[in-house]
């Protein structure tokens, strides 16, 4: 089982699996620290902090709806890639630098790295499977799982240095991993993607040489904007990781164990381990599924995932309860962060793949744009909600978001018929 689900894929793939490691090592690297460094050492109010959160994670996920317009029509998705990765790096060292007048820069160059490197390098990854449905979801599976190995291992190293050696420690760790991250990307480049993203689609379109978008794949992409509204409930409710989930964890949480304290960065890694864990078990349930057409289709899979974000939050409403008397058991996060990791596999890996297959091949990069931008709209409004946690009751606020994810996924289900027969049209 594992060999066919690692098997028979392009070398590609692996590289872009290890790039990617990378750049969300360094992404969530820094997300870790983000919050509490505003807080402890940047002497913002919660409240002011939690906004710039929202607002930072937010537009890191708006441009690249604009790295994905610029990839398709001039620079071809591969220079994005590469241009991506060394603001990246930049961004990083000068926040790693302390140096207060750089934060703002430093965020600005990450929030344009980010447009350039995040819709180009999912991009790059479908044009190696071309018309492979199949294989292409078996694809963005294992790409999947290199996204998360990144985002597991870096609160855990990024975190401890912050930790034992200062915030700057930390960012420096996660510029030093982009930075690994874009030598191996410009070894390796052509001799595993060979021509795929080097040219721009949009420029044949111009030459009249791609066909232009007819009403079937219009239907279609109406279907994927359907899908991506639906999308920013799950992320608003999944961001609070970073922003009340985090605050939960360092104020509300008895972290002890056997005499020590756990950072609480760490309990970030808890979704990423899931993943890497329970990824593979989800692909072959799907592909058992299929194997006896009972496979979900991907419209009631977001529906599910919006449906187990309910229960999450409902339970996390319970523990915001609890932790007004005292601090409550660790166990609270590690059964919730289960539960939200189940429901991100039934929506993020299967939104990437469905933009793969159904985006016109000349609007690859900037469809996938679109899909990002559902989490810069879920951003910025997981900020938005993290910045109440200190004005509000914590048990109201998770309440309220378990009550958007339950609304949110009965209506969806009404438009589930519709979607199958638009998506899964033959």
């Amino acid at each position: 089982m594992a060999n066919s689900f690692l098997s028979d894929h392009p070398k590609g793939l692996y590289l872009l699996f290890f790039v990617e490691m990378w750049e969300r090592f360094s992404f969530y690297g820094m997300r870790a620290l983000f919050l509490l460094f505003m807080v402890k050492e940047m002497m913002f109010s919660v409240e002011k902090a939690g906004n710039i959160y929202g607002l930072y994670t937010g537009f890191v996920y708006l441009t690249p709806l604009f790295g994905g317009f610029l990839a398709d029509r001039y620079l071809g998705q591969r220079r994005c890639v590469t241009i991506g990765a060394i603001l990246m790096s930049l961004g990083l060292f000068m926040l790693s630098t302390d140096i207060k007048p750089l934060f703002f820069v430093a965020l600005f160059t990450m929030i344009f790295a980010n447009g350039f490197f995040k819709s180009n390098i999912s991009s790059i990854l479908g044009m190696l499977y071309e018309d492979n449905k199949e294989k292409k979801d078996s694809a963005y599976t294992i790409f999947y799982m290199g996204i998360n190995l990144g985002a597991f291992m870096s609160p855990l190293v990024c975190g401890t240095l912050a930790v034992k050696y200062g915030f700057t420690w930390g960012f420096f760790s996660a510029g030093v991993g982009m930075l690994l991250g874009l030598i191996m990307y410009k070894l390796l480049e052509n001799k595993y993607l060979k021509n795929a993203g080097l040219i721009p689609a949009g420029k044949k379109s111009e030459d009249n040489e791609v066909a232009e978008v007819d009403n079937e794949q219009k239907s279609r992409i109406f279907a994927l904007f359907i899908l991506m509204a639906f999308s920013v409930v799950f992320f608003t409710c999944f961001e609070q990781a970073g922003s009340s989930l985090t605050l939960f964890a360092e104020y509300s949480v008895d972290r002890g164990f056997f005499g020590h304290e756990i950072p609480p960065y760490y309990f970030q890694s808890l979704n990423p381990l899931y993943i890497i864990l329970f990824a593979p078990l989800m692909s072959c349930l799907w592909t058992y599924l299929a194997s006896k057409h009972k496979e979900p289709t991907s419209a009631e899979k977001f529906t599910f995932s919006l449906v187990l974000m309910g229960f999450a939050y409902s339970i996390m409403a319970i523990a915001g309860a609890l932790s007004a008397n005292m601090p409550v058991s660790v166990m609270w996060l590690v059964v919730v962060y289960f539960i939200m990791t189940i429901a991100e596999l039934c929506l993020s890996p299967i939104g990437l793949s469905l933009v793969s297959k159904l985006a016109p091949k000349q609007f690859l990069s900037l469809l996938m744009g679109c899909w990002f931008l559902t989490s810069f709209l879920g951003n910025l409004l997981a900020g938005f909600w993290g910045g109440k946690y200190e004005t509000m009751s914590h048990c109201i606020i998770f309440l309220t978001l378990a009550v958007l994810s339950f609304v949110s996924s009965c209506i969806l289900g009404m438009f589930v018929p519709k979607l199958n027969k638009i998506i899964d049209k033959k």
